[in-house]
Parts: C-alpha cells; sequence; structure tokens
C-alpha cells in the first residue's frame, strides 16, 4: 500500500481526496494541514476529527506562521507590494510556504505520493507542483480534483455517496484565511461585473466610530500597535482585528494567472493594507530618491515572481538581501486613523526624517545653498536638452 501525504484544510476539494485516494486508489492517507495563522485551536481539533472521521491513517498538524511571516511576509512589507497595486498577495505567499512545509514533510515519513486538491484552472496547481518537483523529486504528485476534472457539484454528490454529507449551501463560498488575510470566492467573482454581496464577507462591519491608532517599525518591521510592543506576527493579528470590522481592506482583485487566463478574487485584508501603507509612509520620508526608485522595481518583481510560486530561485534570495539593507533606517511611528471602509495615514515619527527643517523647509526656505547655487544648478541640469533644441532648430 503506498503511502501518500494530502495537503488537508478539511474543505470540499480536500475532503473528496481523503475518500478518491484511499477508497478508490486504495493508498495509505497522511493528512497534514499547514497553519499559517489563520486557524484557532478549536479549528485546527474540528479540522483533525473530520480528517480522522474520513478514515486517514494519519493527521497532521504543522505550525508555520512565525516561519511564513519571517520568510515571505516581512520582504513584502519591505517591498510594499501590492499585485497590481491591489492586492497584499494573501493567498499567493501562503501557498508557498503550506508547498515548502507539506514537502518537508512528506520527505520527513518517506511518502512516495503527495497529493493536494488543487482544480486545473488556476494557480495553485503550479505553486505546488512546482515547489514539490523542486524539493522532492522522486515524489509522485497525485491531483485528483484536476485529473478528474471534477465540478463542486460532483464532488458534492461523490461524497454524500459515501456517506459524507455536504450541502452546496455550505460550499457556496470558498474562504481561505490566513495571517496575511483572507480571501473569498464565489459566484460573483467569476464573472466580470458582480461584487460579493455583504453576506459573503468573513468579517461584518460592526466598527464605525473612528479610532485613531500608532504603528511602530524598527528596521521595517512593525513591532507595536497602540504604543505596545507586540512583535510583527502579533501586531499583524491584533491590527487585523481591531480593522476588519470597520470593513477596511475588503477588495476584488483582477489579476494574470500563471497558466495565462484572467481571474478574480475577493479579499478582506485590513491588516496587511494598513502596515503596506503605513510602512510605505515611513520610507517617503527615511529613504533617499533612488533607494525608493530601486525598490519600487525589485519589488513588483520580487511579488510577481512570488505570486508564480518561484520562491526557491536563488535569485529571491538575492532580492531579498536588497531589500533588506534598504530597511536599516527605516524605523519610527506612524499615525493612523480608521473609519468605515477606509483609514488615513496622519503622519510620522521619526529620528531619520529626511523632510528636517534644518536643511529648510519645502516651498518656503532653504539653509543648505543659496539662490544663485540654484540657478547655476539649474542651467546644468538642463544643458543636454538645451543644447538638443539648439542643434534641432527647436524654439
Amino acid at each position: 500500500m503506498k503511502k501518500v501525504v494530502l495537503a488537508f484544510s478539511g474543505g470540499l476539494d480536500t475532503s473528496f481526496c481523503c475518500i478518491y485516494l484511499s477508497r478508490d486508489l486504495g493508498m495509505e492517507v497522511h493528512s497534514v494541514i499547514v497553519n499559517t495563522g489563520g486557524f484557532s485551536e478549536e479549528e485546527l481539533k474540528n479540522v483533525e476529527k473530520r480528517a480522522y472521521d474520513l478514515g486517514v491513517k494519519s493527521h497532521t498538524t504543522i505550525d508555520e506562521t512565525e516561519d511564513y511571516y519571517q520568510d515571505t511576509i516581512k520582504y513584502l512589507i519591505f517591498g510594499n507590494v501590492l499585485k497590481n497595486a491591489t492586492y497584499p498577495l494573501s493567498v499567493s505567499a501562503e501557498r508557498v510556504s503550506q508547498a515548502t512545509a507539506i514537502a518537508n514533510y512528506a520527505k520527513s515519513i518517506s511518502a512516495e505520493c503527495v497529493a493536494h486538491g488543487s482544480t486545473g484552472a488556476g494557480n495553485d496547481q503550479v505553486r505546488f507542483d512546482m515547489i514539490f518537483q523542486t524539493l522532492i523529486p522522486g515524489v509522485e504528485i497525485i491531483t485528483p480534483i484536476r485529473d478528474l476534472q471534477l465540478s463542486r457539484e460532483d464532488e458534492i454528490e461523490y461524497l454524500n455517496k459515501h456517506g459524507v454529507e455536504y450541502s452546496a449551501e455550505k460550499a457556496k463560498y470558498s474562504i481561505n484565511k490566513g495571517l496575511w488575510g483572507t480571501s473569498v470566492g464565489g459566484a460573483e467573482t467569476l464573472t466580470s461585473n458582480k461584487y460579493l454581496p455583504e453576506s459573503a464577507w468573513p468579517t461584518p462591519l460592526t466598527s464605525t466610530e473612528p479610532q485613531k491608532i500608532t504603528i511602530d517599525f524598527e528596521k521595517g518591521q512593525p513591532v507595536a500597535l497602540n504604543g505596545n510592543k507586540l512583535g510583527p506576527v502579533k501586531v499583524i493579528q491584533e491590527l487585523q482585528a481591531l480593522a476588519q470590522p470597520y470593513g477596511i481592506g475588503r477588495d476584488i482583485h483582477v489579476g494574470d494567472t500563471i497558466i495565462g487566463i484572467k481571474g478574480r478574487v475577493g479579499f478582506e485584508a485590513a491588516g496587511p493594507i494598513i502596515l503596506i501603507k503605513a510602512h510605505h509612509t515611513l520610507e517617503k520620508h527615511t529613504l533617499t530618491k533612488w533607494q525608493l526608485s530601486w525598490k519600487d522595481q525589485l519589488a513588483a518583481f520580487y511579488g510577481n515572481y512570488m505570486h508564480e510560486g518561484q520562491m526557491h530561485d536563488p535569485v529571491m534570495r538575492d532580492m531579498e538581501a536588497f531589500l533588506q539593507s534598504s530597511q536599516e533606517t527605516v524605523s519610527g511611528r506612524v499615525f493612523v486613523e480608521l473609519h468605515p471602509h477606509r483609514f488615513v495615514i496622519l503622519g510620522i515619527e521619526s529620528e531619520h526624517d529626511l523632510m528636517s527643517n534644518k536643511f529648510g523647509s519645502y516651498g518656503e526656505m532653504n539653509k543648505g545653498y543659496t539662490g544663485d547655487d540654484v540657478k547655476g544648478f539649474s542651467k546644468i541640469f538642463g544643458n543636454q536638452t538645451i543644447i538638443w533644441h539648439k542643434v534641432n532648430h527647436k524654439d
């Protein structure tokens, strides 16, 4: 009997895989759930119970929350990464972390096979396949949902036939929660013109009174919320709990999948969106023009390559080294005000603030140079353009 490690979440797709792998293929199923900060202890116990009810040989929970932050999220903050200027890569980054942890687990128990519940239409199939092929090249990859081309209705019917109750209503929305935000997929996101209804969002809008908060950063990392030193993971979690009830960070991302088709996904990510915007504001005060320019270019590539599951390419380590180096002076406090469906970055305080009145005030006075200095600089700075116009007889 072949031993297979199944990436398991307890949802429809992976529940189908449990039954199919054991009963139809006769395999010994070892389910694994990788917690990247999206599950409570009670939820993890429920997932474990479900796995055993579905007949797995063993079930393991791997907590990757801290590693997920250190290996992935940290650099998304450093780079202010929002794919297509919208999406904080809530699921993309998480899948890379999960696939890596599952590959390492499969290796540790000498599994002959590894399985995941990805369909043939999305990004996850590529991310999981590619990372498994890289880290555990001799292990067979099994993908029942993709290979059998099953619809959600087909899966529900199959499970019901095997005595596992699963209702169509329960499967109406696909929700994936992690440290870096929650994704929401449903009938509306399969269209180009429909928005998710209020009932589809996991966190209802309950906070309506404006609230001022502060976020402290040390070398680019969020370390305190409202003056309380918590560490980065706790800051993200507590900020999310505080801001998500305002309905902040809800949006629908439209993007290009790895396999070349367009896709839409809803997400709520108040904590990530606020942190990225707060961090970016602090950087605009503490970094030079060319630091910001090169960061923007590298971070865009870094985010896109991570989205495509390429975290094990050594070029990612090279870019992380640059991003880490760029954060040396990105320390200070950012002031934020929360409102229903929006937030305002009020300003920053930092000993590294380059907007210092020691050197002048923009639009008013300068202290480090004279008017004559500017006149000469302007003439030299525009010299080549002036020559081009004279040579080519332009007025």
